[in-house]
């Protein structure tokens, strides 16, 4: 006989689980003394919900595992959800596990109380109460099976309290079995007849389920075929971006020549994405439902096939098996494209290529140059949402898989977190953060986590003083009619100090290489603080040209 709490550790034991995230309550005390007596999983304690769950969804992001999260219930939850929509929209498995009221007090609007099922219910991919603790190996195993399985997501699992210290006879926990999606023989043939009567094909990668493997084999088979290829909203980390065949980000305001190329294209050959609002740009380079081009759309849920485009060929398949499939396969022919990823690739590295000066005394573009000669390729960059992040995506060049975790739903306050997980998961490697004054401040409470953990994170602070998309989006819409969009801020650099850390602060281009030294070299957590003027708005346009419509 065991307590509930316990047959919830031990399901994640053998679900091969090494690490959580929490913030603690009295709601799953059972399970946290539980976890005191393993030998096997470490207890991340985080300082708010929503940084639990994104330091899991990071941890997801970069493995392929589900991330876990435990917090409180009600308020907790709540907290917590903001992580479990970036899960949901970037198709992240992760594991919120939750507290719950005990069973005689629910349905009275008890203390904290939440309908769950109710809540998360458009936001994760199941949702599911545990009432009898005999079921916890059956029900937390089946929970990692819906969050890898198909298109990856978010499970949400509710604890009532009473059942957590309750006794039970149950089996041990088996691990959970992945399924792999394959595509057949018939689909593989007819995308080689759609390739050979090309003209003008191009690529896109994007979603989860890829691995290191498979982006490397995906290169090789690119070159083959000579196939121009670009990376989807936020997931550049697919394709190696000196790579000759690599085109661009198809994200938000792609390179115009880029953008051209996709429209008139003839065969789109979208691999694991699902090409929404975003990557899209608002559905004009893919028209929804019917797109212009001829459409072969690979992706692992089979549910997403036809749902926003009618594809010409649907295969039901992850991307790591679709790359397996496609490896060994070639052009019976040179194909008549094969100027098209040389042209492409030329015009990505101008696009690239940052801007030598700006507004203001510190410019950016020096910056993101110096950076790219000085960061590993193996470095991990980290950021919320905001105009700031548009240096990282469109200036750093990246080389290898798993080195980007960046949410594709646009959330904010998601950098800090995510860069305290990525460096808990590899301490030996680099892990940049950029994130903007308004992006920081929501979740940079995390920032103490790294500090009691010893995670020499470098947190890159862009701060403009102003919610600067916003205030982007203000002045083309109502120029000069400022309202909600101007900031006041700490001293960054004096908060990374307060919280134990090291902090530097750049107000001009040539301070910013020796604080960076002194960050790396201090072998703390460390803040930079950027102090840009808001003028900076864009690499290209300042807030004058904006509100002058210029």
């Amino acid at each position: 006989m065991k307590t509930g709490g316990k047959l919830i550790v031990e399901a994640l034991e053998a679900n091969g689980v090494d690490r959580i995230f929490c913030v603690p309550g009295e709601s799953y005390l059972a399970v946290l003394d539980a976890l005191y007596s393993s030998n096997t999983i470490r207890t991340f304690v985080c300082r708010q919900e929503g940084g639990a769950a994104m330091m899991a969804d990071c941890q997801g992001r970069l493995t392929g595992k589900p991330g876990i999260c435990f917090v409180t219930r009600g308020p907790g939850a709540t907290n917590a959800s903001a992580g479990v929509h970036i899960a949901m929209q970037d198709s992240i498995p992760m594991i919120l596990f939750i507290g719950q009221v005990a069973s005689h007090a629910r349905e009275r609007e008890a203390f904290q109380e939440v309908d769950y099922k109710r809540f998360f219910g458009d936001i994760a991919k199941w949702v599911v109460e545990i009432d009898d603790a005999a079921r916890i190996p059956e029900l937390v195993t089946r929970a990692f099976s819906v969050a890898t399985s198909g298109r990856p997501g978010p499970v949400v699992v509710t604890l009532p309290e009473d059942m957590l210290t309750s006794l039970a006879e149950a089996p041990d926990a088996l691990p959970w079995t992945p399924v792999e999606t394959r595509p057949g023989e018939h689909e593989m043939q007819e995308l080689e007849e759609l390739l050979s009567k090309a003209e003008r094909p191009f690529v896109i990668l994007g979603g989860t389920r890829w691995n290191e493997e498979a982006v490397s084999r995906f290169q090789r088979s690119a070159e083959s075929w000579a196939l121009p290829v670009g990376c989807s909203f936020r997931r550049q980390m697919l394709f190696d971006h000196l790579h000759p065949c690599y085109a661009g980000d198809v994200g938000i305001g792609p390179n115009p020549k880029l953008a051209a190329y996709i429209k008139n294209a003839d065969l789109i050959l979208l691999i694991g994405g699902r090409m929404s609002e975003m990557p899209s740009s608002d559905y004009t380079l893919l028209k929804s439902p019917y797109p212009d081009q001829k459409l072969v759309h690979v992706h692992p849920d089979a549910g997403e096939l036809g749902r926003v485009y009618r594809p010409t060929l649907a295969i039901n398949a992850s991307p790591a098996a679709f790359v397996e499939a496609f490896a060994g396969r070639g052009p019976k022919a040179p194909p008549v494209w094969d100027d098209a990823a040389p042209e492409l690739h030329a015009s990505y590295l101008a696009w690239s290529t940052p801007p030598e000066t700006g507004p203001g005394a510190v410019h950016m573009g020096p910056i993101m140059a110096w950076l790219e000669r000085e960061l590993p390729e193996d470095a991990i960059i980290t950021n919320g949402a905001g105009n700031y992040a548009t240096w990282a995506h469109r200036f750093h060049r990246w080389r290898r898989y798993g080195t980007q975790a960046a949410p594709t739903s646009g959330s904010m306050g998601y950098g800090t977190p995510a860069a305290v997980a990525a460096k808990a998961l590899h301490p030996d490697r680099e892990v940049i953060c950029f994130a903007g004054d308004g992006c920081f401040l929501m979740n940079g409470q995390e920032f103490a986590t790294a500090v009691q953990y010893d995670l020499p994170i470098i947190v890159i602070v862009v701060n403009n003083g102003i919610y600067g998309t916003i205030r982007m989006h203000q002045e083309r819409e109502y120029p000069g009619r400022v309202s909600g969009t101007d900031l006041r801020n700490p001293d960054f650099a004096a908060l990374a100090r307060a919280y134990g850390g090291h902090g530097e602060t750049v107000e001009v281009t040539a301070d910013f290489a020796p604080a960076f030294e002194r960050a790396r070299a201090s072998g703390k957590p460390a803040i930079i603080e950027i102090r840009l003027d808001p003028e900076a708005i864009t690499p290209t346009k300042t807030l004058t040209d904006i509100r002058e419509k210029r």
